[in-house]
């Protein structure tokens, strides 16, 4: 069964418990000494306490609203700097590859590679197929498509967005023989 509201705040401690109204031992009003007035001053505080816990209730609605309002705040604000930082890498980057794009529109071959887990292409020429598998040419990832860039603008690119760098062969790396070769043309 659902738990009443009440169950959920006291669970959650926003809410305190209301307190049990407790029999008067007494015989009757201002009868006994001492007991002179207690019985009233019991039934006032019964009455206050049942205010009070609707008041309890009331602050602990408003506690709540206020604790979801700072929440979403607080996201909304994280969700602003991450596509602020993401607008700032996308123009930094935008600016690394301004003049430094090296792909040519009459090239015939292709050079495949795995980014990301699949396997990726670039069209290339003879010489730029060659430089790439020497390490003197790398692949930058920008908008879905895959640039060539030198070595050295390749670098300058992993400095701020690694994730960017598609393709970047070690030149001083041991020559690992996978049984394909680099310049097989599929």
């Amino acid at each position: 069964m659902a738990e009443s509201l009440r169950e959920q705040l006291l669970k959650s401690g926003l809410a305190k418990p209301k307190p049990r109204n407790e029999q008067h031992k007494g015989t009757g009003k201002g009868k006994g000494p001492k007991g002179q007035g207690r019985a009233n001053k019991g039934q006032g505080q019964a009455k206050k306490s049942g205010r009070g816990s609707e008041m309890d209730l009331a602050k602990a609605y408003g506690m709540r609203a206020q604790a979801e309002a700072e929440q979403r705040r607080r996201e909304q604000r994280e969700a602003e700097e991450r596509a602020r930082e993401r607008r700032e890498l996308k123009r930094k980057l935008n600016e690394a590859l301004q003049g430094n794009i090296l792909n040519k529109a009459d090239a015939e071959l292709m050079r495949h590679f795995e980014y990301g887990g699949k396997i990726r292409r670039v069209h290339v020429d003879d010489a730029q197929m060659a430089a790439i598998n020497r390490g003197e040419l790398g692949v930058i990832q920008q908008a879905g498509r895959y640039y060539l860039v030198t070595r050295e603008q390749a670098e300058h690119i992993a400095s701020f967005a690694a994730h960017h760098v598609a393709l970047l062969v070690d030149p001083d790396a041991a020559d690992e023989d996978d049984g394909v070769p680099d310049d097989l043309v599929w």
